[in-house]
């Protein structure tokens, strides 16, 4: 038998087994434990959602029942517009190259623009019957809160993708992108098929004819056409517009350029006046009259055909941006600036030329640049109008002052014939001939108009002919300031030639008739006569044969004589030619009239007397007394006369009342020699 303490160690060895089968029991359950704690966490979080679905569990009857009607209205619309929605994004692989199939890249946009549209407008009916389930769902709590506020934010998106601008649109990315590429492809028909006028030389109006630019063929024309119908049906036509105006524009330039148009750029400023820059005034001319019938006329024909269907205001507003941003109001700007330069005589025939240019383009002016869209064109050419009628008339009215201000100024102080007198006989020749005469007449008409004062041919002719008898005035007065009368007697023999040679068979010649052109030819005759009398014809004298022919004082007393006379020529020959080589005779058959006259006058009497009483004194070797041969006193007064080659500078004259500064050349300044 066991004792009792056996017993009691057994039930220690009993009790320390089961301890430790507890404790392991206790330490796998510790690890069982420490294992579902993430899986606590997460069925703890997605407590809310699960009791947000099965919250209308607990709804009551009646709105479980009803929500199901809300839902059936809302899916139909909603499935259409996903199924519209998938169809757009189908057509986005359909899209073509607009380049090698323009007609189905163009079939395919319009599905694609009609398939937005039904999108648009049923896009608001299914977010309207989205927006009634949720204000049902929010009405009634059968939905969880935050699940009704997502729904909402996510409706405002789409409502704000539905109605917001193009870039925002539920589905207007895919349809920017497609006419972003139908705007490039207009671009490049338009590059592609505009080339710059070829400007070969000549390429002028009045020379070889110049090609004009073809219109865009046919097919690309068609093909612009279809491209800006697809584009204005999107509101794209001012970016259409913007492409053609720069293409266009830019080609003008292009053909433009050749024709050096850098002076088109100077400013009042930058000339001193109307003569620095006349050779570019007659460029201007042709070179406007080149843009205008050739550069200009093919643009306005071809914006018609390319944008007629659209209408009148949309071609005509695109042709003036063309023409503006291609030059034509460059050209207006240079004609204004030589009309507010500085007033001068010369000018009066610039601004005709200018007004003449413009008078020949003005049908064609008013048919291209007529339209309301021109409204800057014609404002700058009306006010360049205005500014050469009013410039050339104020220049030509004032011509008359002109003329009596230079009354002022002294005589030319070598005899010849003024500037002024050369400048204004052919001047008014000028302004009487075909060129001028009809153009003057028209400007000046116009003038009158504007201040409700009527023209008569008459006015014009009646001003050249004051204009004349203030140049014979002129001559009488400067003839009377000269010191010397003899050179007085040059002076006038000078301009009455030169009027009576330079009008003769001329357009102011016959307005001044034959009998005061005769007048000058015999006042020349008549104050040559008397410079020949006061002047050379009294050297003969000097050489008298009186006490040589019968002499009583013998040989000696003859030489004396002959030295005696001799000098006295010499002196008085020496005298006169030393101041009369500084005179001067333009006009070379005058010239050489009076040299031969002088010449005749002097020589024959010389070769005479030098023939019958020269060995007298030439027996001493001395040249003291025969200081010339008949040969060299000849050759001597051939040279006589003849123009000094001067620099010449202009003629400042000072209106009182300020207007003009720069006048005509000045007067005293020899001229070149008259033929």
């Amino acid at each position: 038998m066991m004792t009792q303490m056996e017993k009691g160690i057994e039930h220690l060895i009993s009790a320390s087994k089961s301890l430790r089968v507890n404790f392991e029991k206790s330490k796998a359950l510790g690890l069982s434990i420490e294992k579902a704690g993430p899986r606590f966490d997460e069925i703890i979080q997605r407590l809310p959602s699960l009791e947000a679905a099965i919250r209308p569990i607990r709804a009551q009857k009646d709105a479980l029942g009803a929500v199901g009607g809300h839902i059936n209205r809302a899916v139909v619309p909603a499935t259409a517009v996903l199924k519209v929605f998938d169809a757009i994004h189908g057509l986005e692989k359909s899209l073509s190259d607009p380049q090698s199939d323009l007609p189905g890249y163009l079939g395919v946009l319009k599905r694609l623009e009609e398939a937005l549209r039904f999108l648009g407008e049923n896009c608001e009916m299914a977010i309207q019957w989205l927006a009634d389930i949720v204000e049902y769902l929010e009405d009634h709590a059968v939905a969880d809160g935050r699940f009704t506020s997502s729904m909402k934010e996510a409706l405002t998106s789409l409502r704000e993708l539905h109605g917001g601008e193009e870039k925002g649109r539920l589905d207007g990315g895919l349809l920017g992108v497609a006419l972003d590429r139908l705007e490039s492809e207009f671009r490049r028909l338009l590059v592609e098929n505009t080339m710059p006028l070829p400007m070969s030389a000549p390429a002028l109006p009045g020379e070889q004819a110049c090609i004009a630019p073809s219109p865009l063929p046919v097919t690309v024309i068609q093909k612009l056409q279809a491209i800006i119908g697809r584009l204005i049906a999107n509101n794209r036509l001012e970016k259409c517009i913007s492409i053609y105006v720069e293409v266009r524009s830019s080609n003008v330039r292009a053909s433009l350029q050749a024709l050096n148009l850098d002076y088109l750029e100077i400013s009042v400023s930058e000339f001193n006046d109307v003569q620095s820059i006349e050779s570019h005034i007659a460029q201007w001319g042709k070179h406007l009259e080149f843009a205008v019938k050739h550069l200009f006329e093919a643009e306005y024909k071809l914006c018609n055909d390319v944008f007629e269907r659209i209408g009148l205001d949309v071609w005509m507003s695109c042709f003036a941006k063309i023409a503006a941003q291609a030059g034509i109001l460059a050209f207006l700007q240079f004609g204004k600036t030589v009309a507010e330069s500085k007033k001068d005589p010369i000018k009066l025939l610039k601004l005709l030329d200018i007004f003449a240019s413009l008078n020949k383009l003005r049908l064609d002016f008013n048919r291209l640049f007529g339209g309301v869209a021109c409204v800057e064109i014609q404002n700058l050419t009306r006010d360049l109008i205005k500014s050469v009628i009013e410039g050339a008339s104020e220049i030509f009215w004032e011509l008359l002052v002109q003329v009596e201000l230079q009354r002022q100024m002294p005589p030319p102080p070598d005899g010849s014939v003024p500037k002024l007198i050369i400048f204004i006989t052919d001047y008014c020749n000028k302004l009487l001939g075909d060129d001028y005469k009809s153009i003057l007449t028209q400007v000046l008409i116009i003038e009158r108009s504007w201040k409700h004062e009527k023209f008569q041919e008459r006015l014009l002719i009646n001003e050249l002919l004051n204009i004349m008898r203030s140049v014979d005035v002129n001559l009488e007065t400067w003839s009377k300031a000269y010191e010397d009368v003899i050179l007085s007697y040059v002076f006038l023999m000078n301009n009455h030639w030169h009027l009576y040679k330079h009008l003769k068979g001329t357009k102011l010649g016959g307005l001044l008739g034959d009998s005061r052109l005769r007048e000058h030819e015999q006042y020349k005759e008549y104050y040559s006569a008397f410079f020949l009398k006061e002047s050379w014809g009294k050297l003969p004298a000097l050489l008298s044969r009186e006490g040589l022919i019968l002499f009583s004082g013998g040989r000696a007393t003859a030489r004396d004589l002959v030295k005696k006379r001799l000098k006295a020529f010499n002196e008085a020959f020496d005298e006169m030619y030393k101041k009369q080589s500084n005179w001067v005779m333009l006009d070379k058959d005058l010239r050489d009239k009076t040299c031969q006259l002088i010449i005749q006058a002097i020589v024959p009497v010389y070769r005479s007397y030098m023939q019958n009483y020269g060995p007298l004194v030439e027996q001493e070797g001395s040249t003291k007394y025969v200081k010339y041969t008949a040969q060299s006193l000849e050759k001597m007064l051939s040279s006589l006369y003849h123009p000094k080659p001067v620099k010449h500078g202009s003629f400042k004259v000072r209106h009182p009342s300020g207007k003009f500064s720069n006048g005509i050349s000045d007067q005293n300044q020899t001229s070149p020699t008259v033929k």
